[in-house]
């Protein structure tokens, strides 16, 4: 499937992230409530002579959690230790990253709702005390040693916040929420990474790219990639709304962000099942797509613009859906007749 309008972090999309991510607060276009505490907090903590508090970031794919944790430790002024709550499988592995933090390092785990139970109770102490208990040893002589950590701030980032743990979450000082972007925000980071990757784009060029985007950052930035090469091919090199319009049609991408498995994805609702409700496994089977690949990647931006409802009974789509399709409303808005599927989600 085309995993352009995907807000995960692609193979190729490194390259240009270390270029395009802001450095300072004062560079970070959007989350302007999370910008203003941050700022208060960092500031505090550096009058102080202390490492900030301990701060969870959480919120969709894409809009800057690992961004922010790269200005927390600009602004602090310390190095930045970046892992991810797969790779950290045991004890002994936690145990190498936090014994090689300096004092007032920033260690970034991105996915720290992934943490193993065992290496998420070994991090309790690391994170209040600053202490982690170290096994010499094996069988009946091994002995149990506590070393003592440089005080160090964890900045962990996760989509899916309700997936940790109480105590978990108790520990961090710091809990901000990242939200999508507006239009006018989506613009101006476009018009910033334009100018970063030296693109030339119109004033009516730059609308035209950021609202399809999402509120994604990391997808406006994928998208004005994609349209530069097609201004490079097929124009002069200039981004201006009709060649911005005719690379989308390229991409298959329409003026609301939706791409072909998206309108498949509705289309497949409204014309084989009534509109809904149907259940996941019946979609799956019906678009040839996995449940996990709907639900992560399909269903969350059409629920968030109204599309889609996620109902006890099955998913059903909405009216608005069948305007945007230009297809008759569906039948079970037409009629109020619903019928119950097999509850397979």
């Amino acid at each position: 499937m085309n995993t352009i309008l995907s807000p995960h972090r692609g193979e190729n999309d490194d390259r240009d992230d270390q270029t395009l991510r802001p450095r300072h607060t004062r560079e970070f276009v959007g989350q302007k409530r999370v910008i203003e505490n941050l700022t208060v907090y960092i500031e505090a903590a550096r009058k102080r002579g202390e490492p900030l508090d301990h701060c969870l970031l959480f919120g969709p794919p894409g809009l800057g959690k690992t961004t922010l944790a790269h200005i927390i430790a600009n602004e602090l002024g310390t190095d930045i230790k970046c892992t991810s709550g797969p790779v950290i499988e045991r004890k002994d592995d936690l145990a190498a990253i936090l014994t090689d933090l300096n004092k007032g390092d920033v260690l970034f785990i991105d996915e720290i709702h992934r943490l193993s139970r065992v290496v998420e109770e070994c991090l309790y102490p690391a994170m209040e005390d600053f202490k982690i208990d170290i096994l010499i040893g094996e069988g009946p002589h091994a002995k149990s040693i506590k070393l003592d950590l440089p005080p160090f701030t964890l900045v962990g980032a996760t989509t899916r916040a309700g997936m940790i743990t109480s105590p978990m979450r108790s520990r961090f000082g710091i809990t901000e929420r990242l939200q999508f972007y507006t239009q006018e925000e989506m613009e101006r980071i476009v018009r910033r990474s334009a100018n970063i990757l030296k693109i030339e784009i119109s004033g009516d060029g730059c609308p035209e790219v950021a609202r399809r985007a999402r509120g994604t950052p990391r997808i406006a930035n994928r998208i004005l990639r994609r349209v530069r090469d097609y201004a490079q091919v097929r124009a002069d090199g200039v981004i201006t709304q009709t060649v911005a319009d005719e690379a989308m049609h390229m991409l298959e991408i329409d003026v609301l962000g939706l791409d072909n498995i998206d309108r498949f994805f509705l289309r497949t609702i409204i014309e084989k099942f009534s509109g809904g409700p149907v259940g996941l496994n019946n979609i799956a089977v019906a678009i040839g797509e996995d449940e996990d690949t709907i639900e992560d990647m399909i269903e969350p931006f059409l629920i968030q613009i109204g599309f889609l409802q996620r109902t006890p009974r099955g998913r059903v789509a909405s009216a608005s859906a069948c305007h945007h399709l230009e297809l008759g409303e569906p039948k079970h808005a037409a009629s109020g007749d619903l019928f119950t599927p097999t509850l397979d989600s």
